[in-house]
């Protein structure tokens, strides 16, 4: 496990603490390292993962204070548990599937057209499920996306924020652009998450909906059931920042998965068959995904773990230390801020030679894989690991049946080149070709 502290740098005064990482100055410490963009920001923490390991998997950086809520998230996680249980989450399939037939048209228009940019597609496309799920009919289509590109944009100026160490002086930081630009997507994230909760509430009497004229049980989207526990234990404020928590993460590291996934399936032939073959020996002619299909896609979900492995969305994660941890090298602290490098975590040699190597088979088979679990970060792990993995996964296993039934992909995931802002993300040389299966049988 590849560990990194965030602490105040200075001498190491105890041989058992973690060693300094070289290249600190003095009041800045090492914040000069992020100075750059989004794709310096990437190589930077490659670097830090691999020099790590070095140093005997955990070291000392400095990048200043860091701040995290645990009691909140402690209680909200536990209120929030019951939504994403499996019998709620299985109403969604008929969501997942229509949506996912709703992809497979618009792509119509790329057959045979030469190499195209699918990102834009996926990412509406998940915008479009998680505001269906999230909130139902509450906002308008349009309204929904800006919905979605106003939280990635507040998140990628929180980043870029980060990434200039001037900036993190909040005297500096309140007259610069960033500042202006965060108030103003601040401001309409406010006034959409009141406008939805007030929506809502307008309905909340009303527990069924009207399809074709015709009086129907409504499904529960994830706000009704935090409105559930409404006047009992979450606020009105609480209730708007789970959404809008479920909405970004639900949207955002979902197609992220799948943008990576379609170029790495149309980078391997040889995977790509071997999807499409086991998705007609469990789908066969059958329209729709069902929810007892999904289990039987084994080498589908190996394929995505191992895109979930060989480029980690989120590379690292922070903790706060809050007891010594004995370490086989060193100790941490209590007190201590703390970042795991999961990109270091999933390029750990306890993986065997191979790697470096995009490998779905290795999910196949337990002899390969690692004996600690917690090798495999791509839902986090511990306590606060991802609650919505069941839903991600449900949702990209029913996108991709829907899509590699459809289109064969052509690919090279090679000539990516990646940046890192809240998630690891394609620049260019991720761009897919299609052809239509249907068209030459």
């Amino acid at each position: 496990m590849v560990v990194l502290p965030v602490l105040f740098l200075g001498l190491r005064k105890d041989p058992d603490e973690p060693p300094i990482f070289p290249g600190g100055w003095p009041v800045l410490g090492h914040a000069h390292f992020f100075f750059g963009n989004t794709l310096n920001f990437w190589k930077v923490i490659k670097t830090l993962s691999e020099k790590s390991m070095e140093m005997g998997h955990a070291t000392h950086f400095f990048m200043g204070p860091v701040k995290f809520y645990v009691p909140t998230w402690k209680k909200h996680r536990k209120l929030i548990n019951p939504a994403f249980n499996q019998q709620i989450l299985d109403n969604f399939m008929g969501i997942f599937n229509s949506q996912s037939k709703l992809l497979v048209t618009r792509l119509k228009v790329e057959v045979d057209k030469g190499p195209f940019d699918h990102s834009t597609y996926v990412r509406q496309n998940f915008m479009e499920t998680i505001c269906l799920t999230a909130i139902d009919n509450a906002v308008s289509e349009e309204d929904a996306i800006k919905y979605v590109q106003s939280f990635e944009a507040y998140l990628n100026l929180n980043i870029s924020r980060f990434i200039k160490f001037w900036l993190h002086s909040d005297f500096i930081f309140k007259f610069s652009n960033i500042k202006k630009q965060l108030d103003e997507n601040s401001k309409f994230l406010t006034e959409m998450s009141d406008s939805v909760l007030k929506k809502k509430r307008a309905l909340r009497n009303n527990g069924i909906q009207k399809i074709n004229n015709e009086t129907v049980p409504k499904i529960k989207v994830f706000m009704d059931l935090m409105m559930d526990l409404d006047g009992e234990v979450l606020t009105d404020q609480e209730i708007k920042d789970e959404i809008n928590t479920i909405i970004m993460a639900g949207h955002d590291t979902s197609a992220n998965v799948t943008i990576f996934a379609l170029l790495l399936i149309g980078s391997y032939p040889e995977v790509q068959e071997r999807i499409y073959k086991e998705l007609q020996e469990v789908l066969g002619d059958k329209d729709d995904v069902e929810k007892q299909d999904l289990s039987r896609l084994v080498y589908l979900e190996a394929v995505l773990k191992e895109t979930m492995r060989y480029y980690v969305m989120a590379p690292f994660v922070g903790r706060f230390i809050d007891r010594e941890v004995k370490l086989r090298n060193c100790t941490l602290k209590p007190g201590y801020n703390c970042l795991f490098m999961m990109y270091g975590i999933h390029r750990n040699p306890l993986w065997g030679p191979d790697v470096n190597e995009f490998k779905p088979e290795r999910w196949l088979d337990p002899a390969t894989m690692p004996k600690n679990p917690n090798m495999f970060v791509g839902f986090s792990t511990g306590k606060r690991n991802c609650i919505g993995k069941t839903y991600a996964m449900m949702s990209i296993k029913v996108l991709l049946s829907h899509l590699l039934r459809r289109y064969k992909l052509h690919g090279d995931h090679t000539k990516m080149v990646l940046k890192l802002d809240v998630l690891l993300k394609p620049v260019t040389g991720h761009l897919i070709t299609l052809e239509d299966r249907l068209r030459k049988k």
